[in-house]
């Protein structure tokens, strides 16, 4: 299969899912009270934007498919397989983190909890770049929640043990 090929594959599937999600799935299945005076904060606006953006993002893929003289996969940047246990291990940690984040839910909190599961998530997937992911797991935590907690007013779970002003 060609580069040229996947990505007019993905391209469609992405425009027609978000063609799916915006004109039938989010109408029919996310209930909006009709007197939402901001509109960011109504329950339909992020999944419209969800799915707008994916449209965006096939429409290019497909532009990508057309316009560009792509013709195969790299052979030096291909990714080996792992072969063996080592993948199965990694779906069985994985399930480990999950239970550990509905465990830690209730006592650590919302914020806490995920800073926690986005760094074990990150070097169980040995990532490039771990200085990064530890900066992220802290950062984005603590911005989502001081967007939702004192811009959006909205309750974000706390824990037991530590509570955020």
């Amino acid at each position: 299969m060609t580069t040229k090929s996947l990505h007019l594959r993905i391209g469609l599937a992405a425009v027609l899912g978000a063609a799916i999600l915006a004109l039938y799935a989010i109408p029919t299945f996310v209930f909006s009270p009709s007197n939402v005076n901001i509109i960011v904060l109504a329950p339909t606006f992020w999944p419209y934007v969800l799915s707008g953006i994916t449209a965006l993002v096939g429409l290019g893929l497909i532009a990508t498919s057309f316009f560009s003289d792509l013709s195969g996969f790299d052979t030096e940047d291909t990714i080996e397989l792992s072969e063996g246990p080592a993948p199965w291990l990694r779906l069985v940690a994985l399930a480990v983190i999950m239970a550990l984040i509905m465990f830690g839910l209730p006592r650590l909190g919302m914020v806490w909890t995920c800073m926690l599961a986005f760094v074990a998530c990150a070097f169980l997937f040995r990532t490039r770049h771990p200085y990064m992911a530890l900066v992220c797991a802290v950062v984005v935590p603590l911005l989502l929640y001081a967007f939702f907690a004192h811009v959006a007013g909205v309750a974000v779970p706390q824990g037991n043990f530590v509570r955020l002003p």
